[in-house]
C-alpha cells in the first residue's frame, strides 16, 4: 500500500527544486497527498481495516499542519500548491 519509488520520485521532480529535494514543504505535501489517495482507495474496499484508517487520519493531520505552515509563511506558494494538487474547491 505505500507509494512506490517511481510515484515518490515523480512528486519530487514535479514540486522540488532538484531530484533529491525531499525536505521542501511542497514535496512533502505532494507525497502525503499521493499516499492519502492510495489509502482512501484501499479503505473503500476494506471498510473494517481500522489500522489503515488510523494511519490515514495521521497522514491527513500531518498534511494539514504542513499546509498551515506554508499558508502562514508564503500565501502565494500555498495557493499554487493547492491549485496543482486540487485539494480545495
Amino acid at each position: 500500500m505505500p507509494i512506490t519509488k517511481e510515484q515518490k520520485q515523480s512528486c519530487i521532480d514535479k514540486h522540488g527544486d532538484n531530484p533529491k529535494d525531499t525536505g521542501k514543504t511542497e514535496v512533502q505535501v505532494a507525497i502525503l497527498t499521493t499516499d492519502i489517495s492510495q489509502l482512501t482507495d484501499h479503505l473503500k474496499s476494506n471498510k473494517k481495516d481500522m489500522n489503515s484508517k488510523r494511519g490515514l487520519y495521521l497522514k491527513v493531520g500531518r498534511r494539514k499542519k504542513l499546509l498551515n505552515y506554508l499558508k502562514n509563511k508564503d500565501v502565494t506558494r500555498y495557493r499554487e500548491l493547492i491549485a496543482q494538487l486540487g485539494l480545495r474547491k
